[in-house]
């Protein structure tokens, strides 16, 4: 029994030798056609072809010797061979071979890949950007990390294309797919801001799709990245608030949420703008942060400041508008109330001395009246002990300038208060 095993053994490690002796002499005469200087590209099409039906591994070597080869050789297209014919099978062996040395990951080839990168770049008319695509996706797979600032900038400038024809948007976001390819393989931070505007870009639903789709993958706590991007001015509103929106979409820790929302809710407030649908999305965005802190809680730091700041003016803002927006005024109150702190409590009670003295000796309207509803019950949700706002609040439950209606908030608030 031992015998037959080892017989067998034998018998297997001779096939193995064999059948990689006889790859190697294949190979070796494959490389020997593919590099002829008298070579068509249509014959060295034909060689990658064969190499790619053969589904052979372990042969990244080859893949980089033949994309030396068809580097060194590209400019002959442009001297006399011809353009048609040859620099359609020239594409097609250079993205047989790129994709092998992704398969492959082989990581010595990197620098040959860039180098196809810019050969091939769609910055050249006659590129078609497929073979663009595929480099720049065969560099995430060989993980050539010192590209990564490279294929950020090739982004950004793609992302600035003016795609004036369908031929242009064709072309360009091939290219496009194969950078967020690589930047998503890579999985590094810097790639984040490049492919949040590709999925904001002038392109096809399914080239944002991808880039969307690719950004958990880049960085699981982007926070401080879209708080540059809400902040920076030169972002319109949408795009502002359309990065708010992918933050709550990310696995960032509540922490971090809170101090992106104080920056949204701040920037809702100092960016101006007379476009009214740049004005919608800021008071989306607005109101999104107000309901993040209250669900999350204030954040660390001088982003604190900025949210007690923010909320006052979501009040007061509005409280003075012609068209006041009762919703935000509603929210912030809320809001102040949750986080129920000495400062919030002191914001609190301030609006309402402001509405007890309009009570008294004017202007009291449905206005007055309305907003006066939500900031006692917010009062006594907030469970202060503020002896002040306490005061005031039975001075409104016993005043005859009031109705048994709003007599019966104070009260309400007063007995939340435990009094």
């Amino acid at each position: 029994m031992k015998l037959t095993t080892l017989t067998f053994l034998l018998c297997f490690f001779s096939l193995t030798v064999m059948q990689t002796f006889a790859q190697s002499a294949n190979l070796s005469h494959l490389e020997s056609e593919f590099s002829r200087v008298d070579a068509t590209f249509v014959e060295r099409l034909t060689v990658m072809e064969i190499v790619r039906d053969a589904e052979l591994t372990g042969i990244g070597e080859f893949y980089h010797n033949a994309l030396r080869t068809l580097l060194q050789r590209l400019p002959d297209i442009g001297t006399g061979i011809g353009t048609g014919p040859e620099r359609y099978a020239a594409n097609n062996a250079a993205r047989i071979i790129v994709q092998g040395l992704g398969a492959e990951q082989h990581a010595a080839a990197a620098s040959d890949l860039w180098q196809t990168v810019l050969v091939f770049d769609v910055a050249h008319a006659h590129n078609d950007g497929l073979v663009m695509q595929d480099a720049l996706t065969a560099l995430g797979q060989v993980d050539a990390r010192n590209y990564i600032t490279h294929i950020v900038e090739r982004l950004n400038g793609l992302n600035t294309y003016h795609l004036i024809d369908l031929e242009t948007r064709r072309r360009v976001q091939r290219a496009v797919v194969g950078c967020i390819n690589a930047l998503e393989t890579f999985g590094d931070r810097r790639g984040f801001r490049p492919v949040f505007f590709a999925s904001m870009g002038a392109y096809e639903q399914a080239i944002r799709s991808r880039a969307s789709i690719a950004l958990p993958n880049i960085a699981e706590d982007p926070s401080d990245i879209i708080s540059e991007i809400i902040r920076d001015p030169s972002v319109s509103p949408p795009v502002k608030y359309e990065a708010w929106r992918e933050l709550l979409r990310t696995r960032t820790p509540n922490e971090s949420r809170a101090r992106t929302a104080a920056v949204a809710l701040d920037t809702g407030w100092t960016y101006m703008t007379n476009n009214p649908a740049h004005q919608r999305d800021l008071r989306a965005m607005r109101i999104s942060a107000i309901d993040t802190i209250r669900a999350l809680g204030m954040p660390d730091g001088p982003a604190a400041d900025w949210v007690y700041i923010n909320l006052e003016r979501s009040y007061r803002n509005n409280f003075v508008n012609v068209m006041p927006d009762y919703e935000e005024i509603r929210r912030a109150l809320a809001c102040l109330s949750a986080i129920g702190s000495e400062r919030a409590v002191d914001l609190l009670l301030d609006f309402l001395r402001e509405l007890h003295l309009r009570r008294r000796v004017g202007p009291w309207s449905v206005r007055e009246r309305q907003v006066m509803s939500w900031v006692i019950p917010s009062i006594g949700a907030s469970r202060t002990q503020n002896q002040e706002a306490i005061l005031l609040l039975t001075t409104i439950q016993r005043s005859l300038d009031y109705t048994a209606v709003e007599q019966g908030w104070a009260r309400d608030a007063l007995r939340a208060l435990g009094q």
